[in-house]
């Protein structure tokens, strides 16, 4: 185990009371608490992208804790999402009556780890050093990252992958087996590319529509394909009105022909 870590403390307005207590050294000098940040006003302009944009402040800490309870629960959302595949210190959030569903929203837009409230010096610091422990060992942290090709680990100080391999979905792939993606899976895609969309020139409005014309595009395809091009199976199948599916096929120019050469789709019932 280290002898000294230190963990930068990134509070924001609503949570700085919490916090502030904590400040300085702790646990016989061996967890050191820093404020390398003002107290962030989540309602302020460009307040999401405080975290991402302090990365190389941040690299020169051991892991940034962030308070995260009901009444920052969005701004850590977005701040997350905005700093996936930018921020190479470790997040760890220290969580106030979240509930599960919160806590898994988080994980999956990028957190490390959490650990609740109030704080225990010696479980944090068991977090902490098992956080440096998998950036030491990426191929651990992530199954199968030892195939990934060098370009998906970072340069530098990050040493683990850029976004999780999982989240990374080939797009042909899941296009055509869109109808049988779980939630999870269409979340993760939608949230990597909105991430990268945000990172880019690109306005909200073109990536929005950008992501809703590849899923409808994709959903009509799979639906045609599984019944067979019959448009009025494919529209019921869909809960849509069929001039409704119909005039997606137009606006996207999808030809039902092709898919009426495929094999018989299996007879459509209700519930």
């Amino acid at each position: 185990m280290r002898e000294r870590l230190d963990c930068a403390m990134i509070a924001t307005t609503c949570t700085e009371d919490w916090m502030r207590p904590w400040a300085g050294r702790h646990w016989a000098g061996r967890l050191h608490f820093h404020n390398p940040l003002p107290s962030i006003d989540i309602n302020s302009t460009g307040a999401a992208d405080r975290l991402a944009c302090s990365d190389m402040l941040l690299r020169r800490y051991d892991v940034c804790l962030v308070p995260v309870n009901e009444s920052n629960l969005a701004w850590a959302r977005t701040s997350l999402l905005a700093a996936r595949g930018r921020l190479s210190t470790p997040t760890l959030a220290l969580v106030g009556k979240l509930k599960a569903a919160a806590l898994n929203d988080l994980y999956e837009l990028g957190l490390n780890d959490f650990i609740r409230a109030p704080l225990c010096p010696e479980e944090l610091r068991v977090r902490i050093e098992r956080l440096l422990e998998g950036r030491r060992a990426p191929t651990q942290a992530w199954p199968g990252a030892a195939d990934l090709p060098s370009h998906h680990l970072a340069e530098g100080a990050r040493t683990y992958p850029a976004e999780d391999p999982r989240l990374v979905l080939d797009e042909t792939a899941l296009c055509s087996t869109i109808l049988e993606r779980t939630g999870i899976e269409l979340d993760a895609y939608a949230a990597a590319t909105a991430s990268r969309s945000a990172t880019s020139r690109e306005s909200f409005r073109a990536a929005k529509s950008k992501i809703i014309e590849r899923f409808e595009t994709a959903y009509i395809k799979a639906a045609l394909g599984r019944h067979s091009g019959n448009i009025a199976m494919a529209a019921r199948s869909a809960q849509k009105h069929r001039r409704a599916f119909w005039a997606l096929m137009r606006k996207y120019d999808i030809d039902a022909a092709p898919y009426r050469s495929e094999s018989p789709s299996k007879p459509f019932t209700d519930g």
